[in-house]
């Protein structure tokens, strides 16, 4: 429970409506889109602009008390979680859109901004910013900047990390700061935007990003390639880019995953298939289409069972939008669902797909697999209950056979849901001990206190999957 001076000097600050501490709120912002994950804050608070987020911090690093920041909380990784009780910032309020450059192509957000409202806004302007995860009819801005998170477009595109070139934030004293800005050049020092991007959190809160926008692409065409043959799917992945095609998206799904997808989105997909591989590519007609064509031939010389072009915007949308829909519909199977991640090179795409199976088979879990073949990012999802603690660890040491294999193949742990409270057991085998050493030095630096997201990135000494209840 906060200091009654504490909870008065908050309420100054942002007003009496805007910080809470009723049961009801403590509860809702006690977890995030992580499963089996919870903890009570001590209390929510909403600031309006910046400077409320500089007094917010002053009084909390003055009392020593931890923050949260977040906004709306669709992370996978427990990164939101508030596992030592302190104070949740939700950044909702701060989501306006404060400048758009159209000379320098840039836009200045504030970081509670829904990132799909910002692409459509962005799009009606005749502009593209690229970067779509699958949750952005929900997620912010801010969360993206904190998560890296990537999407559907990054094999082509990059990730949110290629798109914010400028950043304003508050430390954990307080201070205000500022990094990069309009500009396509800056090698002024070490480069302070690019290492707070990704940085969950744990070293300061983003309170405005400077975004670069780049022109539309003129044309799109949309397919699909199906495969009994999940070595055919994999190889044609890795001849595509040996073609010197980067498609704008290049996307796998495994067999139980066609099968629940198509149940949910009334496809009329084959069911027979081991893989089926989404392709869209854009760019100007001419070479849309000579890419497509290629892409075909290449599709077909590797014996894909099926080879089919959308033949309208509305037939690629439904294809695009089923795909985005498939952690929604595995969700529909059972009361627990479980999206990982794990990335591997794209040429062993196949190899880590069966992997995965045999860990399941070992394990006996149920493990359907998604993700973004051409960047090798795989989402394993395992579907399961957990009120059934046996089988719930049967599923956590089966994803850590994952991890290790994944490693194993020359991958990582994560390719974009971050590493928060679930991956930081194994954080230590991707970067070594030496790593670990060096990012906790930069935590130290930015956060002496330890007072922003404490208990995310470095494990303790457990491995395992752990629940975690406040209060």
């Amino acid at each position: 429970m906060l200091d009654s001076r504490v909870r008065q000097k908050l309420q100054d600050i942002v007003g009496e409506a805007f910080f809470k501490d009723d049961m009801e709120s403590l509860v809702t912002h006690s977890y995030d889109g992580t499963p089996m994950l919870q903890a009570l804050p001590d209390g929510v608070i909403y600031p309006k602009e910046t400077a409320q987020v500089s007094a917010i911090m002053k009084v909390l690093n003055e009392y020593r008390i931890p923050l949260v920041s977040r906004g709306s909380g669709t992370n996978l990784c427990g990164g939101t979680v508030p596992v030592q009780g302190g104070i949740v910032m939700v950044m909702h309020r701060m989501n306006a859109i404060l400048d758009i450059d159209m000379q320098n192509l840039t836009a200045t957000v504030q970081p509670g901004i829904i990132t799909k409202q910002f692409i459509e806004h962005i799009e009606n302007l005749g502009l593209f910013y690229p970067p779509d995860p699958s949750s952005m009819s929900i997620s912010t801005i801010g969360g993206n900047i904190a998560e890296c998170s990537g999407g559907l477009r990054g094999l082509k595109y990059g990730t949110t990390k290629d798109y914010v070139i400028g950043l304003e934030c508050v430390l954990a004293s307080g201070e205000i700061m500022r990094t990069g800005g309009k500009l396509m050049k800056d090698v002024a020092g070490y480069d302070l935007t690019k290492l707070l991007i990704g940085s969950e959190g744990t070293l300061a809160v983003i309170t405005e990003a400077t975004l670069k926008l780049i022109p539309p692409p003129k044309y799109k065409k949309t397919m699909l390639a199906m495969y009994k043959d999940l070595y055919g799917a994999a190889r044609t992945v890795s001849k595509i880019i040996e073609n010197r095609i980067i498609p704008a998206t290049l996307e796998f799904m495994d067999n139980p995953t066609i099968r629940v997808v198509d149940d949910f989105a009334k496809l009329g997909l084959p069911l027979d298939m081991a893989a089926i591989l989404l392709i869209e590519q854009d760019g100007d007609m001419e070479t849309v289409e000579r890419d497509i064509e290629r892409i075909s031939e290449i599709c077909r010389e590797e014996l894909a069972d099926e080879v089919s072009i959308a033949s309208n915007q509305e037939e690629a949308l439904k294809l695009l939008t089923a795909r985005r829909s498939a952690f929604t519909a595995l969700a529909r199977l059972r009361p627990t669902t479980i999206l990982e991640d794990a990335t591997v090179p794209r040429s062993k795409i196949a190899d880590m797909v069966l992997e995965i199976n045999r860990i399941a088979e070992k394990h006996r879990v149920q493990i359907c697999t998604f993700g973004h073949a051409g960047d090798g990012n795989l989402h394993p999802t395992a579907t399961t209950d957990a009120r059934d603690h046996e089988e719930i660890h049967r599923v956590e040491l089966a994803f850590e056979e994952i991890f290790e294999a994944a490693i194993g193949m020359g991958g990582t742990i994560t390719g974009e849901h971050g590493v928060g409270l679930v991956k930081a057991p194994f954080l230590e085998w991707k970067v070594g001990s030496s790593g670990i050493a060096m990012m906790k030095g930069i935590k130290e630096v930015f956060d002496p206190h330890h007072l922003l997201n404490p208990g995310k990135m470095f494990a303790k000494e457990s491995r395992r999957r752990v629940v975690i209840n406040r209060g």
